[in-house]
């Protein structure tokens, strides 16, 4: 990969975290609650204070990115919580979907980009 394309999309990334990320704790953008099974869900991971946790994996992860100390650990990382965000949407939110699939595909793209750093990992 291009080296400054992969850097654009690993700042990219890094920054759709951070604000993502702060957004759970600061709520600057307003987005809307979700009903039935999904608003369930949600309340249960707001109560149990798992969407703090998820908040501080992603802005570790997006400093991380952006300054690209342990970016390839944290892009890892970063992997079960954009899937989880795709799946939650997928299966119980179809119409939020778009930000997921756009936070999974740069995460795909970025991790394809450290490829280099997980062959000792991969044999």
């Amino acid at each position: 990969m291009n080296a400054k394309v992969f850097l654009a999309l690993r700042i990219l990334l890094g920054l759709f975290v951070i604000v993502f990320g702060l957004n759970k704790f600061l709520n600057f953008i307003p987005m809307e609650a979700p009903t039935g099974d999904a608003g369930a869900y949600f309340g249960a991971l707001m109560s149990s204070k798992t969407l703090m946790l998820v908040a501080i994996v992603e802005i570790v992860a997006g400093l991380a990115l952006i300054f690209n100390k342990y970016g390839a650990l944290l892009a890892l990382i970063l992997m079960s919580v954009s899937v989880n965000a795709f799946l939650f949407h997928a299966v119980l939110d179809p119409a939020g979907i778009g930000g997921a699939v756009v936070l999974l595909l740069l995460n795909i793209a970025v991790l394809f980009g450290y490829k280099d750093h997980y062959k000792d990992l991969l044999n």
